[in-house]
């Protein structure tokens, strides 16, 4: 049971970090890795220092106990001639007491050259590390260097591959293929226009075939000739009434009747194919005097009044 807890927490990890990685921005991490490149040059300078300042120090340490060697020898050589003096001069007892001086600045002699020989030691231990620290310093200055170049080389390339990413999105939002967004593209605002236009036709298509639009149709017709019929009497009326004019604008009016005419009209102009019967009754009901019996027409000048006799 714990493996497996182990095993979750360590994918759940594994996959929070690789999130993280995928939706950080690109210019705070560079900002991260340069700071943490500087923190940790800061600290290589802080360790050189302080390997140098041993340095430093070893070298005051061993300019001071060369000192003290050099004076310990100065002493035991004076004792020495001391007791030599003393003993020519026929003092042993001051000579033995100079020999006993000597002695005494001969071992601690002896304990100084040992320390200054340990120092030399350290010191050239120091000087060795303090060589690798400078060459350290120096590295990891040119490699800060470095770091702040490929710095402003990936934030150039960030903001290309910026610019490249809005010229391609703004492509594809010319393009027919482009992925569904708030603002709908000029390809998918004609698609739906011409959707609604199709629709709209083979509704007003599938309209036109039914019994409706054929009365309309037929009304429509029946309109058409009341009016041609009524313009061709006007016209009639204009010329002096029975002309050819009149004949004409009744023979059009029948036929743009067609089938789908006025059936009283019909039935008033049937057995009259030029439609004199039917002008006949519509001038009678205006008050126009009928024709004259016996076939004369209009032009016979016995009909007209005033006119000579027969």
């Amino acid at each position: 049971m714990a493996n497996v807890v182990r095993k979750i927490a360590r994918y759940l990890s594994a996959s929070a970090n690789r999130k993280f990685d995928e939706r950080a921005d690109p210019r705070v991490q560079i900002d991260q890795a340069i700071e943490e490149a500087r923190r940790q040059h800061e600290a290589l300078v802080q360790q050189a220092a302080l390997v140098v300042g041993n340095q430093r120090q070893l070298e005051m340490r061993l300019a001071r106990q060369a000192e003290v060697v050099g004076g310990l020898t100065e002493s035991a050589r004076s004792s020495l001639l001391l007791a030599d003096n003393a003993r020519a001069s026929g003092d042993p007892v001051s000579a033995a007491r100079y020999e006993e001086t000597a002695q005494a600045f001969a071992s601690q002699l002896v304990s100084a050259e040992t320390s200054l020989e340990d120092l030399k030691n350290l010191h050239r231990q120091a000087a060795v590390s303090a060589a690798q620290a400078r060459t350290a310093v120096e590295d990891n200055t040119t490699r800060m260097q470095r770091h702040l170049a490929e710095r402003a080389r990936l934030l150039t390339q960030i903001e290309h591959a910026a610019m490249q990413e809005r010229m391609t999105q703004a492509m594809e939002g010319m393009s027919s293929l482009a992925p569904v967004t708030d603002t709908p593209s000029l390809a998918e605002i004609r698609d739906k226009v011409e959707h609604r236009y199709a629709v709209a036709l083979g509704r007003h298509e599938l309209a036109s075939q039914g019994m409706e639009e054929r009365m309309v149709e037929v009304r429509r017709a029946t309109m058409d000739a009341r009016a041609l019929s009524r313009l061709a009497e006007l016209r009639g009326d204009l010329g002096g009434g029975g002309g050819p004019g009149t004949a004409l604008g009744s023979g059009a009016a029948s036929a743009a009747l067609g089938t789908g005419a006025d059936p009283q009209r019909q039935s008033l102009t049937k057995g009259s194919p030029d439609g004199s019967q039917h002008r006949a009754l519509e001038a009678g009901g205006r008050g126009a005097p009928p024709p004259a019996a016996g076939g004369q027409g209009a032009d016979d000048p016995a009909a007209a009044p005033g006119g000579p006799a027969a």
